[in-house]
């Protein structure tokens, strides 16, 4: 069986899945080291659902039946496992200081394999479609929610409407999201194993017609289904742990690029930061004060402004 291939299925239909088949997808994405060994039955009954349903959702992937479909968890288990075994038993051969060029090498590889891919033409699209909304989302959960908390601090500093979607529960999602427009955008970010918190996110941001922007690793991520704009970085590594240098280094490139693109807005927004600070600090100076000239001598200097 094709490696992932379980994976890829369920991503290319969860757009045709009904309610019931997306939340087996959700549970099996999430817990497939322990949905392996699960009866239809049993899986069924955790998810809320119907047997039958599990076993037509397994027909609907193409297996032939719920065994074959139990088959390709367990080939899933087993490809995930020999992954984080070769990454551990790799570094342990070869010291700490092989672990540090082994990683580091790593990164350079989905840094180059990225920089390979890359469309510019969906880049542009995404800094025009992120300055000419009204309110910004940026949404990440689990290993992703540092990069989406990196993201809004800076765009923060650029747009004078962005909400970082922070949360564990479903319910608190909707809630956060409750006056998304078609004059918004959301900007989700999500690698494997996917989020389906974040998944939510996009497709009730989809059907209220708001603009949607990924930044995940294939064009088989299931994120892809609603959004109209596709960043794709690598994150491959052999080991429990993603490498995060290439979306990370995408981030910085959209940030600069929306920066440069509003770079009057930037310099104000950072005087009226410096001003706050003087007026309000009371521990002697803080280093926001050298950002700040930093950042005012730098876009000062980038000659005429181009804000929309």
């Amino acid at each position: 069986m094709k490696t992932n291939d379980l994976i890829n299925r369920m991503n290319e239909a969860y757009g045709r899945m009904s309610k019931g088949q997306k939340c087996l997808t959700a549970y099996i994405t999430d817990n497939y080291d322990k949905a392996v060994f699960l009866t239809a039955a049993k899986m069924g009954e955790i998810v809320g659902v119907s047997e039958s349903t599990v076993v037509r959702f397994a027909s609907g992937l193409g297996y032939k039946g719920y065994p074959e479909f139990q088959k390709a968890l367990e080939e899933l288990v087993q490809e995930k496992l020999t992954a984080s075994l070769k990454g551990e038993f790799s570094a342990a051969r070869s010291g700490r200081s092989g672990i540090l060029r082994q990683v580091l090498e790593m990164d350079e590889d989905n840094l180059k394999k990225t920089k390979e891919s890359l469309d510019e033409a969906a880049f542009e699209t995404a800094v025009e479609t992120i300055s000419s909304a009204k309110t910004i989302y940026v949404t990440g959960m689990r290993n992703c929610a540092p990069l989406a908390e990196f993201l809004a601090f800076y765009l923060n500093m650029i747009f004078p409407q962005v909400r970082l979607i922070k949360t564990s529960s479903n319910c608190e999602l909707f809630e956060q999201m409750m006056h998304i427009t078609a004059e918004d955008v959301i900007i989700g970010i999500s690698f494997p194993r996917y989020s389906m918190r974040t998944l939510k996110a996009l497709e009730f941001a989809n059907e209220r017609n708001a603009k949607v922007v990924t930044l995940t690793d294939s064009i088989h991520s299931p994120l892809n289904l609603y959004s109209s704009c596709n960043l794709l970085a690598k994150s491959h590594m052999s080991s429990i742990v993603d490498s995060m240098a290439a979306p990370m280094s995408m981030l910085n490139a959209l940030i600069v690029a929306l920066t440069i693109k509003h770079r009057t807005a930037v310099v104000k927004n950072v005087e009226q930061m410096e001003k706050l600070w003087e007026d309000y600090q009371y521990d002697g100076n803080d280093e926001i004060d050298q950002m700040a000239d930093s950042i005012k001598n730098k876009y000062k200097q980038v000659g005429e402004d181009t804000d929309v």
